[in-house]
């Protein structure tokens, strides 16, 4: 035990003088290196530099200044994985999980609530007509929007958890909805509920964070077999720790774990409900290398042509997020206007879906003249988490 937690000291010893080079690096625009851990995507990381290595004149090296800054900062979360990787026995903590954990006990009044609602909606809901079950479905969307608001990667980490119930102010928020394509989304679902019984709808929510958002995916999944707007829902994560609050693997099993086990008789009986999804596999979780690389999603054919062909099996994708909207569009500024489609270029898997608060300054797909408007009146409207989009795009 001694000698175990000897090598434990001296392995978090050597993590923090790794990470405190980083920061040096980072904070005096050094040229970007090759990873050394030798994991799977080691090779594919180390070729992407390559790749940068060739946009650049005179010899030119990729810097933390100089290079696009989607690549930089997803290679900073990738470097941090080193770090942890060349430590061990430490190689595999995730050193962003007390404060997810934090955040997700936080949050609970304003998870217990939503809890409470779909058990609810649960015991009303056979006799709804579809007329009602697209009014709460576009209830469930919204609130698996704001529940977008609570990033650790943009508040630092500190307490961005949600203290009240989204649900009473749904109303107030639609002002703040840039960009409304739930009646699209509505159609897509609508085949399965009108179908006959053998028919199947898959639907695939690729995530972002855990917590309180996780548990707004949750919602909404559940109610949408519930409703019987999908027959399956699969779940996409990271293969390990992202962007400080994003969910892995294990964030998803504790999340419904700690729901079953709560002292709330919703929120278990929703914990029970999810963990009985998974083992009849109407739920189903997915990671894949490909959403920790730094590659646009227009890439995803050639790059991780297993993942694409995934993805074509379903009939609706939803991406949440700002990290998942910046690799769909390629990080680019692209004008206002510019349709949603057209800045996907050729990813087109299925039907897809984005569903970000806006907390980063690229945005597509408004109508003339709103994003000159709200740059007028708001310097800071993309990036302030206080505006959204629920922005669909057909198979082109």
């Amino acid at each position: 035990m001694c000698v175990f937690f000897q090598e434990g000291i001296e392995a978090e010893k050597k993590a923090i003088s790794f990470f405190s080079k980083l920061r040096n690096e980072l904070q005096t625009d050094k040229p970007i290196l090759a990873l050394s851990d030798q994991q799977p995507d080691t090779q594919i990381w180390n070729q992407y530099l390559d790749y940068q290595k060739t946009l650049l004149s005179n010899g030119e090296e990729p810097s933390w200044f100089r290079s696009p800054w989607l690549y930089v900062e997803c290679y900073m979360y990738r470097r941090i994985q080193e770090g942890m990787c060349l430590s061990p026995p430490i190689s595999g903590f995730d050193v962003f999980e007390d404060v997810k954990k934090e955040s997700f006990f936080q949050s609970q009044p304003a998870m217990l609530s939503l809890c409470a609602h779909l058990q609810e909606l649960k015991g009303k809901m056979s006799g709804f007509s579809n007329t009602e079950v697209r009014e709460e479905i576009h209830k469930l969307l919204q609130v698996s929007l704001w529940g977008n608001k609570c990033d650790l990667s943009i508040s630092g980490g500190q307490d961005n958890s949600q203290k009240t119930s989204v649900l009473s102010s749904l109303e107030d928020f639609k002002a703040f909805i840039l960009v409304d394509d739930m009646d699209s989304l509505w159609n897509i679902l609508l085949r399965n509920r009108d179908g006959n019984n053998e028919s199947r709808t898959r639907v695939d929510i690729v995530l972002d964070n855990a917590g309180f958002e996780l548990v707004t995916d949750f919602i909404l999944a559940d109610a949408m077999l519930s409703l019987n707007l999908a027959t399956e829902v699969h779940f996409h994560g990271k293969v390990g720790p992202w962007y400080v609050s994003d969910t892995t693997k294990h964030d998803y099993d504790w999340t419904i774990q700690k729901c079953l086990a709560t002292n709330n008789k919703w929120m278990s009986k929703c914990g029970q409900t999810w963990k009985e999804n998974l083992k009849k596999g109407r739920w189903v979780y997915h990671q894949h290398l490909f959403w920790t690389l730094p590659h646009e999603y227009c890439t995803m054919a050639e790059v991780a042509p297993d993942l694409y062909t995934e993805l074509q099996k379903s009939d609706l994708v939803l991406f949440k997020g700002d990290l998942n909207y910046r690799k769909l569009t390629g990080d680019r500024k692209w004008d206002y206007t510019v349709p949603f489609s057209e800045a996907l270029r050729s990813f087109h898997p299925a039907p897809l879906c984005s569903i970000r608060t806006l907390k980063a300054d690229v945005q597509v797909g408004l109508q003339e003249g709103v994003g000159e408007r709200l740059s007028a009146a708001e310097t800071d409207w993309m990036i302030s988490g206080k505006y959204g989009v629920i922005q669909f795009s057909p198979v082109v």
